[in-house]
């Protein structure tokens, strides 16, 4: 178990060590696999700031293992074959100890062929469609029961949702992710025909037809809502729309899954209040660490910056891999993913994030109702949850078990007591 630093500490993160066996002959380096430009660049340039002043605060503490921490920073440029590219270049040019990157599944499945072939270490921040797990990856997101079921479930117990419009955009985690809430919703009582499930383009800007199309749906009275896994600058012309048409969150309420704080930020907010998102943070969680990370990383990108859920997931994984590193007496990967296992460190939202041997976070579940200044009041929140690697509510992943520490798997079928597979080309 990791050694947490006191409350003054936290926010230079990790420990330092005196360990004289690692001979520090340069830099340890951290590659940083963000799309600085494209369709993906609202979401993904402040996660590469935010490695950025994790990376300078730790070096202000004394850096790790005796070192000094360096960023190596590429831009994959929201073109998925590029990530495995510039992941290949980070592990045998750049030679870097460890990669924290990638935004869409699209891009995190790019990169994984080569993470596996070069032994290489990732931390995925984003929430996902689960259904995978690599030992070369470690997600620090949200697994779909840390996500997409509870806000199912909230607009199933709370709003009283009766017909859903699952709106996504076109690749593998909207679809993967929209298969188990139809799986889930169906379970759950509704009819088939209530689920309209609709998939566009990155970057799409045409709303006007979807939009109309979801509004006819509840053209007999039944309350509809809207999950969406829009990802990216299309959520800017989608909220637009839903503005542009009249509909409040009274109307239609929409939960979205890759809409925080961030994505806000460029949208004139007025008529979108009420609406929701699930996260596992938000900016306006009541803690005092979120207190001093707010103001630290406003002091240091301005007062307009907003924090968010995928930024707290690097935060917490880089704290956890600098402990391990720590505990390890080493930045080999081997070795590394080892003392990563039973990691805790505190989430900004209160409580402690801990590693599981599935590779995944147990988190809290946030459900935010977005306000008039484009931040979110929390109407809900759970205690942690662990995440789950593979899904309960499709059958052929419900017999399937992660876990890298004890059976040295992650796709391990508890019926044939059998480990499946080994790589991730699933």
């Amino acid at each position: 178990m990791a050694k947490l630093l006191p409350l003054s500490s936290l926010l230079t993160a990790g420990l330092l060590s005196s360990t004289a066996a690692f001979a520090c002959d340069g830099p340890i380096k951290v590659g940083v696999l963000h799309s600085l430009s494209g369709t993906m660049a609202i979401s993904e340039t402040t996660l590469k700031d935010t490695m950025e002043l994790l990376i300078e605060n730790q070096n202000a503490a004394g850096g790790l293992l005796g070192c000094e921490i360096e960023a190596v920073v590429v831009d994959p440029a929201s073109d998925w074959p590029l990530f495995a590219e510039k992941a290949r270049e980070l592990l045998t040019v750049s030679e870097v100890d460890v990669i924290f990157g990638s935004w869409t599944s699209v891009s995190r499945k790019s990169a994984l062929p080569v993470l596996e072939e070069l032994n290489g270490l990732m931390f995925y921040p984003v929430q996902y469609e689960g259904e995978e797990s690599s030992r070369n990856v470690f997600y620090t997101g949200a697994a779909p029961n840390q996500q997409a079921i509870p806000a199912t479930d909230y607009f199933l117990e709370e709003l009283g949702v009766e017909k859903f419009a699952l709106l996504g955009t076109d690749y593998v985690y909207p679809r993967t992710t929209n298969n188990i809430l139809e799986a889930y919703l169906m379970d759950n009582g509704i009819a088939a025909e209530d689920i309209f499930v609709n998939y566009t383009p990155f970057g799409h800007s045409d709303w006007a037809t979807i939009v109309a199309d979801v509004v006819a749906l509840g053209a007999d009275g039944k309350q509809v809502g809207v999950i969406s896994t829009i990802n990216g600058d299309a959520n800017i012309g989608f909220y637009k729309e839903l503005a542009a048409a009249g509909i409040s969150a009274d109307d239609i309420p929409v939960v979205a899954f890759s809409v925080g704080e961030e994505e806000l930020s460029g949208l004139d907010t007025t008529n979108l209040v009420g609406h929701l998102a699930a996260w596992n943070y938000f900016q306006s969680a009541e803690s005092e660490l979120n207190d001093e990370w707010v103001t630290a990383w406003k002091a240091k990108m301005g007062e307009d910056r907003v924090t968010n859920d995928p930024m707290e997931a690097h935060y917490i994984g880089f704290n956890m891999w600098v402990n391990a590193v720590t505990d390890a007496g080493t930045t080999d990967v081997d070795a590394v993913r080892e003392a990563m296992y039973g990691q805790e460190f505190p989430n900004l939202t209160g409580g402690t994030a801990v590693m599981l041997p599935n590779h995944h976070l147990a988190k809290p579940v946030l459900i935010g109702e977005i306000t008039a200044d484009g931040q979110f009041d929390i109407i809900s929140q759970t205690t942690e949850v662990p995440g789950d690697a593979w899904t309960d509510y499709l059958p052929e992943s419900a017999v399937l078990v992660s876990d890298w520490q004890e059976l040295g798997c992650g796709m391990y079928n508890t019926e044939t007591e059998t480990c499946v597979q080994l790589t991730s080309n699933y």
